[in-house]
């Protein structure tokens, strides 16, 4: 059986719409720069002089737990970025409690932040700084 015309115009439709969706992918890069715009964004010493500030701050290490078991800050709770959303309300239960989230490089605390706000969590923070300069400062 032959394809219909209109099959075969449906068909190149689709194809053309696909190939239009495939050049839409955004990278991580792409993910982490757009949720930066729309969240609060700290370099370590802002975000230390917060934290000291607050009242019963939360500081949430975003990294995968195999990488928190090496090195922590004293502290940090550890709830990796994937988990974030089914584990949050356990530590946190109120929507105002200062949180700021942490990862190796600002990317993934990026990412956790932006979660966390469209959540309904008020007032969180990334601290965009890597790793090595938050443990310096927040030990």
């Amino acid at each position: 059986m032959q394809p219909t015309n209109t099959t075969l115009q449906w068909s190149l439709r689709e194809c053309d719409t696909s190939s239009t969706r495939m050049n839409m992918i955004k990278t991580a890069g792409d993910l982490i720069a757009e949720a930066q715009t729309q969240i609060n964004c700290l370099d370590v010493i802002s975000a230390k002089k917060l934290y000291d500030c607050a009242e019963n701050p939360l500081i949430i290490d975003v990294r995968e737990a195999k990488n928190a078991e090496k090195s922590k800050l004293k502290d940090s709770i550890n709830i990796s970025r994937g988990l974030i959303e089914m584990k949050i309300a356990k530590h946190c239960p109120d929507s105002e409690t200062l949180i700021l989230t942490h990862c190796g490089g600002g990317g993934r605390a990026s990412l956790a932040a932006l979660t966390l706000q469209q959540m309904g969590y008020a007032n969180v923070h990334a601290i965009t700084a890597t790793f090595d300069e938050i443990k310096d400062t927040f030990g």
